[in-house]
């Protein structure tokens, strides 16, 4: 072996094609770096071994009585040609990723698929001695047929260096192309790929997409608008409508502060006034939670504020109930609970409180003595996290607070605090106290209640676990110096 090694030192560079195919293929993406450099060497060192043996690619091979040997080294000869053409496309490549990124893949491929055909017309013309005028004559006739057949396609490449070069959209970005709306996950030479915020794969040829209307949501910044519309009776003061939609934007603690959220009027009618409620969340898979809450929230403090949304069915007069009677209908606790004319005597025995904003309801760890229910406005709830005071949530038209101290003199380490000019009802403890133990459901719901807001307070006040610093002998001998 090692004789024929030495007779046919050639055999040496099939090996290192061998060897650089195989690193090719075996090393990881993540040394890319590595291969690269790696290929440079092994194409260094074939243009050596090519050359030591006699054997220049700018010529034919020399004549020898050995017609096999002969044609191994023309094989060779046109092989440096394409090894050097790939490696250097490599190379070229690995520049434009660490400069422009993911957006010089597809000039990367042009420029390779140029470099390549350059390769392949030198081989021609230098190593077979081909008369070249007539092989890019013939190439050029056949260029023709090929690019109108593929008249399509084409379009789809020069569409996605225009895309490519003016960067409408990049990777990852949350966009919309004609109404289609997706994650951008790859952009190729031929399409640009979408992935459904239902996990379905969209793919949209380039040249469609330079022709179309395209929505970025990521630009400029990563924030994602979300909005809602609400038909209102256009009898309704405007300024009661905003007061109200602006407390329910204010209840939603996902929308960001910063653009505020904001309320307009979209259009008007006869058939009544078209309200927008818009704002932003940092991340596209909040959208669609964020707007069902909005639109809850919307109902809740319309109704608080006695607005109805407009509806085509016609509804009969409903019997005219004071707020307070009405809001236990909307309570979860009574509303199931409670018989009419229990409804009728609770909501007898309720008072009416104001709060100014960041006036506090209910200090955390205080039992409380009476009974809460929101009428209106938005209540801010606070944890303590050693020591530090954040916010955990904010509450809305309908909810109660101080349930703790009606059914088991408990309290809860919240602090209750009003965001915005709040209205509550207070029902006192000595009047509710056995009106709620003589109703077996009433009170399970209360506690029910009070159990869940003790364990998400449990979970969001618990600290996370320092990591552990490992120390091991270059610490020890660093804390010694």
């Amino acid at each position: 072996m090692l004789s024929l090694l030495s007779e046919r030192p050639l055999i040496w560079g099939l090996a290192l094609i061998l060897i650089d195919m195989v690193m090719w293929r075996v090393v990881g993406p993540h040394r890319y770096n590595w291969k690269v450099l790696a290929r440079l060497v092994i194409f260094s060192l074939y243009s050596v071994l090519l050359f030591h043996e006699g054997l220049s690619p700018w010529e034919p091979a020399p004549s020898i009585d050995d017609a096999p040997l002969q044609f191994a080294h023309t094989v060779l000869q046109i092989i440096w040609w394409l090894f050097g053409a790939r490696t250097l496309t490599v190379m070229i490549g690995a520049v434009m990723m660490y400069r422009v990124g993911h957006a010089g893949r597809l000039l990367q491929d042009l420029l390779g698929a140029v470099i390549f055909l350059v390769a392949v017309i030198a081989a021609l013309a230098y190593v077979l001695n081909l008369p070249v005028k007539g092989v890019l004559a013939t190439s050029g006739a056949l260029a023709i047929i090929v690019g109108l057949a593929l008249q399509s396609t084409l379009s789809d490449v020069f569409s996605g260096i225009v895309l490519n070069t003016t960067k409408p959209y990049k990777i990852d970005d949350w966009i919309a192309i004609d109404g289609t709306e997706g994650r951008v996950t790859d952009i190729d030479w031929r399409a640009t790929f979408l992935q459904t915020s239902q996990g379905s794969m969209i793919v949209i040829p380039n040249s469609m997409a330079a022709k179309a209307k395209i929505t970025n949501f990521s630009r400029p910044s990563d924030m994602f608008g979300v909005s809602i519309s609400l038909l209102i009776s256009p009898h309704v003061r405007p300024n009661k409508v905003f007061d109200a939609l602006e407390r329910a934007a204010q209840g939603c603690r996902i929308l960001l502060t910063k653009p505020a959220p904001k309320v307009t009027i979209k259009s008007t009618g006869s058939n009544g006034v078209e309200y927008e409620v818009s704002g932003f969340v940092l991340s596209m898979d909040q959208k669609r939670t964020v707007r069902n809450q909005m639109y809850d929230l919307a109902y809740r403090h319309l109704l608080a504020a006695g607005i109805s949304w407009i509806s085509s069915i016609e509804q009969s007069e409903p019997a005219r109930l004071s707020r307070a009677r009405a809001l236990l209908d909307n309570t979860s606790i009574f509303s199931t609970n409670l018989s009419e004319e229990d409804k009728d005597h609770v909501s007898q025995n309720m008072t009416l409180q104001s709060f100014p904003p960041g006036e506090v309801i209910l200090a955390g760890g205080q039992v409380s003595s009476q009974l809460y229910i929101i009428e209106s406005g938005v209540v801010t709830v606070a944890l303590f996290r050693g020591g530090v005071k954040f916010e955990a949530g904010r509450m809305g038209p309908g909810e109660v607070i101080g349930e703790g101290g009606i059914v088991s003199g408990t309290a809860l380490p919240a602090e209750f605090a009003a965001l915005t000019f709040c209205n509550l009802y207070r029902i006192e403890r000595d009047y509710l106290q056995p009106c709620v133990e003589a109703r077996h459901e009433m009170c399970q719901a209360m506690k029910a209640l009070l159990d869940f807001r003790l364990q998400i307070a449990h979970t969001m006040t618990q600290e996370e676990p320092k990591a552990i610093e490992k120390k091991g002998f270059l610490q020890w001998l660093r804390s010694r110096v």
